[in-house]
C-alpha cells in the first residue's frame, strides 16, 4: 500500500504561481511513476503531468507545457508540481497518483494509488 498526501493548493490570481507537493509513504516510492491529474467541476479527470521512476522522463498536457514543471525528490519520497503563469482555466482539484509501470501513462486507469486532492483556484 502507498499513501499519498497532497498539499500546496490555494487561491491565486491569474499569472501567479503555486507549488504542489505530494508526500508518499508505505512502499518504495522510487519504484513508482508519479502523475498529477486534475478535475474541474462538471468535467472529467484529466492528466496534467507525469514523471517516470525509471529514467525520470516527464510528460505534460499540451496546455501546461512551458508553465508547469514536475519533479521528484526520491530521498524525501515527494513529487512536486511547480505551476507558473496560472490561468483561470487551471482551476480544479489536483490529485497525485502512483503507477508501478516504468513509463508515464496519461490514462488514469494505470494508476493504483491516489491522494485525496488539493484545490487550486485561479482568479481572473
Amino acid at each position: 500500500q502507498l499513501q499519498l498526501l497532497e498539499s500546496g493548493g490555494g487561491l491565486v490570481q491569474a499569472g501567479g504561481s503555486l507549488r504542489l507537493s505530494c508526500a508518499a509513504s508505505g512502499r518504495t516510492f522510487n519504484k513508482y511513476t508519479m502523475g498529477w491529474f486534475r478535475q474541474a467541476p462538471g468535467k472529467e479527470r484529466e492528466f496534467v503531468a507525469g514523471i517516470s521512476w525509471s529514467v525520470g522522463t516527464t510528460f505534460y498536457k499540451d496546455s501546461v507545457k512551458g508553465r508547469f514543471t514536475i519533479y521528484r525528490n526520491n530521498a524525501r519520497n515527494t513529487v512536486y508540481l511547480q505551476m507558473n503563469g496560472l490561468k483561470p482555466e487551471d482551476t480544479a482539484v489536483y490529485y497525485c497518483a502512483a503507477d508501478p509501470s516504468p513509463d508515464v501513462s496519461q490514462n488514469s486507469l494505470g494508476y493504483d494509488y491516489w491522494g485525496q486532492g488539493t484545490q487550486v483556484t485561479v482568479s481572473s
